[in-house]
């Protein structure tokens, strides 16, 4: 396998590549994870079964979009493919940390520029992808409230009740969706579509990074709200955001609509009490309806 990807990297970099060291490191709880290196040049590689080719593909089709806006530092894409027995996707290796207040406000200000791209071709993206290891529907929509309901929340219940999960206010809040949303212009610009703290980092000089991506054209304030769900990022991130792109009226309301389908995809991966956080959402949005 490895010398497969070994050559597959030399073809696309046109540079000899032959792994000397390969290292085991964190990769999610979805796939397996490498660094490999030459003793030059280190790479980070993914694994996982053969038939998740697709899945890759779309990772790295994602990576090189935000890569191409030259807004917000990614992983650059190398290469992704198959082998006999496992798919793979080969990136720029960047050695992750914490950062420091400036970083996190730049962070904030260079992911505002990346939502300034936005697409003429409306609300969706060039193929489906995955959020975790569910599938995510991308197809192409003029309106973002048709597609948020019917590519979004529409679909996670649509899957969580095949697993058994209750949702008894879940037809009235699809319902509610059009007024909720009323008023509230939105353009389709390029969102990372997965954006809570562990897929955001910082190199050793302190430049912000954005990994791991479920890439579309939406709301840009999807990302925001997912950057609150799961403990919230510094302050200095949204002040620097703000600065740049300032959040409409009424995000504060919309952010919980936009983490719900989160919440549901949480349960739908995972179960537990996510069935119940996520009817919580659902009545406190509809009380404020």
């Amino acid at each position: 396998m490895w010398q497969e990807i070994d050559n597959h990297i030399t073809k696309i970099t046109g540079e000899k590549f032959q792994t000397s060291q390969s290292k085991s490191v964190g990769g999610g709880c979805i796939n397996q994870a490498y660094t490999i290196s030459d003793g030059k040049i280190t790479y980070f590689v993914k694994l996982n079964t053969a038939n998740q080719g697709e899945m890759f593909a779309a990772e790295m089709l994602g990576l090189q979009q935000m890569y191409e806006t030259h807004t917000i530092r990614v992983p650059k894409p190398v290469c992704w493919g198959t082998t006999n027995n496992s798919s793979y996707l080969v990136l720029e290796y960047l050695n992750i940390n914490g950062g420091s207040h400036k970083s996190w406000q730049q962070m904030g200000q260079n992911l505002a520029a990346m939502h300034q791209k936005i697409s003429n071709q409306g609300f969706g993206w060039n193929m489906n992808n995955t959020i975790g290891s569910t599938p995510q529907i991308n197809t192409w929509k003029s309106d973002w409230i048709e597609f948020y309901i019917e590519n979004r929340l529409g679909y996670q219940f649509q899957l969580a009740r095949r697993k058994g999960g209750n949702f008894p206010l879940a037809d009235k809040l699809i319902d509610a969706i059009p007024k909720i949303l009323a008023n509230h212009h939105v353009e389709p610009a390029l969102v990372h579509g997965d954006l809570w703290g562990g897929n955001a980092g910082f190199t050793v000089d302190g430049e912000p990074v954005i990994f791991d991506p479920a890439t579309y054209y939406g709301d840009r304030e999807v990302d925001i709200a997912m950057t609150e769900l799961f403990g919230g990022f510094p302050a200095a991130f949204y002040q620097g955001y703000q600065e740049i792109l300032p959040l409409d009226n009424g995000y504060e309301k919309r952010k919980i609509l936009y983490n719900l389908y989160h919440i549901l995809n949480h349960f739908n991966l995972f179960g537990g009490g996510y069935a119940a956080q996520a009817n919580g959402m659902i009545e406190r949005i509809l009380r404020n309806v």
